[in-house]
């Protein structure tokens, strides 16, 4: 079966968040990343595949297409075998009770990927996202969270909203904050990452009472800052080990 016009428009107009949110599919690529979303409880819309030998547990139709045709569809450089459309699922907003990561404008899609498999990592059921941060849905945040995506729920919603309306205790990292290290943290929080240029947003700063920092231990100390999911890491990692 060869792709048809209207696959082919379909595909790559899922690339753009406004056509994701139209016809509620998102696009997932390559081997590895294909079979983990199809063994969680997301809803398959179609398969193609370039290779006939491939198998899966489920029980799918694939539509057979060629190399070059998947070329056409693929965004990735080296295109893997497989390229699957998905339902975007419908998550619940979270109790006011747990630990949660919320994020405030972060932009980078590998950025958000990698958060999402921290979380699934640590434990962490639940990341809320402000408006403007990256659809977790487009293709790079889908192959950087490496099936992660299925394991953590996602929510976007109006960000100082959630956090007024939240009476668990927050924390955000700052420079000028207490060390991770020694400040006694609680099991159930939330913690907000910030813009990987310009932190959190005034209006999220005035609404959080607990910073931390995570300190500097080299001689120079001439290092500006880590990365949001760096921070993130290890931040998850002082909070779970407690």
């Amino acid at each position: 079966m060869s792709l048809s016009k209207n696959n082919i428009k379909l595909i790559t107009s899922l690339q753009q968040k406004k056509y994701r949110q139209k016809y509620k599919l998102f696009v997932a690529e390559g081997i590895k990343v294909v079979k983990e979303l199809l063994a969680s409880n997301l809803t398959v819309n179609q398969v193609f595949c370039t290779d006939d030998s491939l198998t899966f547990e489920q029980d799918i139709t694939l539509s057979q297409i060629s190399e070059a045709e998947l070329k056409k569809i693929s965004t990735l450089k080296t295109p893997n075998k497989v390229l699957a459309l998905f339902e975007i699922p419908e998550n619940d907003m979270p109790n006011n009770t747990g630990f949660t990561v919320a994020l405030d404008g972060v932009n980078d899609p590998g950025n958000l990927g990698t958060i999402i498999r921290l979380c699934d990592w640590f434990g962490v059921e639940h990341l809320i996202c402000s408006k403007n941060t990256v659809d977790c849905y487009n293709s790079k945040v889908v192959q950087a969270s490496m099936g992660s995506l299925t394991r953590v729920q996602i929510n976007y919603t109006d960000l100082p909203e959630f956090l007024r309306n939240s009476e668990l205790p927050k924390y955000t990292a700052d420079m000028d904050g207490e060390n991770v290290y020694s400040a006694a943290l609680p099991q159930e929080a939330i913690l907000v990452m910030g813009n990987e240029a310009n932190g959190i947003s005034t209006e999220i700063d005035s609404i959080i009472k607990n910073q931390l920092t995570i300190p500097r231990f080299g001689d120079l100390q001439e290092t500006e800052s880590l990365n949001v999911a760096t921070a993130t890491a290890i931040l998850l990692s002082e909070f779970k080990r407690r």
